[in-house]
This record gives C-alpha cells, structure tokens and sequence, in this order.
C-alpha cells in the first residue's frame, strides 16, 4: 500500500490524468518533470560540492594558521 492509497484511487487519479491532459500530451509532461527533477539534482549537487569545497579551504586556511 502506497501512502495508503488503494489500487481504485490510483485507478482514478490515471484516468482523470489521462482525460484531463490527453493520452498524447502525458509523454511530453513526463520528460519535461524529467528534465526539471535532473536540473534541480544537478543545482543541489553543485552546492553541495560547492559547499565542501569552501569548507575544505577555511579549514585549510586554519590548519596553516594553527601550525604556522
């Protein structure tokens, strides 16, 4: 059981996404959500990386401070 979401509401939630936006359009949303989801990891990993990089360079600097 997903979310607590029985097999006849998710039944009803397709066939309201398929009447809603038409069985062709379905495919081009889906590799737009794709695309955005990728962009969006992307972004977050590059501040991540961005972040550890800055770290490392304060923690650099403080090592040398320390040391001499």
């Amino acid at each position: 059981m997903l979310l607590f979401i029985g097999a006849s509401e998710i039944f009803f939630v397709i066939l309201f996404v398929v009447m809603l936006f038409g069985s062709k359009k379905i495919p081009e949303i889906a590799k737009g959500l794709g695309k955005m989801m990728r962009e969006v990891k992307d972004a977050s990993n590059e501040i991540k990386r961005e972040i550890k990089d800055s770290t490392k360079d304060i923690k650099d600097n403080f090592d040398k401070e320390i040391n001499g």
